[in-house]
């Protein structure tokens, strides 16, 4: 690998854990930046908001003189092309997972990579002139057994539902009730670690 600084703008233990997994050496800082989208459409809202946390951690590195990778993520879960994002409480949750009972959603996360060459000084060009940008979002359909009150009940008493779009984690207690899936099973997790690795390695293997 090379020397880059790698900087994930996310707090999730679960995308920490990716970027882990495949030997990656990065940093955490999360952005506090008011996320605005544009667009309703699934694919289209995750790629606008991984870049607003991207591009608002970036501007806070403009001081540092090494090579620069930020990568910012959004997954949301979308069931007939309407968004589902991380419950507020408990009965949201449980309606959340009625809905998604015995049925097929899609599962969509935006990443942006935001890349700054380094020139071992503090830049002298505009900021964010020399920034290569990449931004796409993956998606990967699951399907979900017929889920009955008691199993509802039973997992969002776990507590394990609150924090995760779709009121559920794939890579826990709740694979019990996933069907199949179609497609990349980490982008499921938080992070399409796959396609990152590709996306980037001309900055990672320099």
């Amino acid at each position: 690998m090379s020397g880059v600084k790698i900087i994930l703008a996310s707090a999730s233990p679960r995308r920490r854990e990716l970027l882990e997994q495949i030997g990656l050496k990065f940093q955490v800082k999360v952005s506090d930046v008011e996320e605005k989208v544009s667009s309703v459409l699934p694919e289209r809202v995750v790629e606008e908001l991984s870049a607003q946390k991207a591009e608002a951690v970036l501007e806070g590195l403009l001081e540092c003189p090494e090579d620069v990778l930020v990568i910012g993520a959004d997954t949301v879960v979308a069931m007939e092309g309407r968004i589902l994002g991380k419950p507020h409480s408990f009965e949201e949750a449980g309606r959340m997972l009625w809905q998604l009972s015995g049925k097929t959603h899609a599962v969509y996360t935006g990443v942006t990579l935001l890349y700054r060459p380094g020139n071992g000084e503090k830049s002298q060009s505009t900021p964010g002139a020399d920034v290569v940008r990449k931004t796409f979002y993956e998606r990967t359909d699951v399907t979900f057994y017929p889920l009955t009150a008691e199993e509802i009940g039973f997992y969002i008493a776990s507590g394990d539902c609150m924090d995760k779009a779709g009121a559920y984690g794939i890579q826990g207690s709740f694979a019990r009730y996933v069907k199949g899936i179609e497609g990349d099973y980490n982008n499921v997790v938080g992070l399409p670690i796959g396609r990152i690795y590709q996306e980037a390695k001309e900055w990672l293997t320099e």
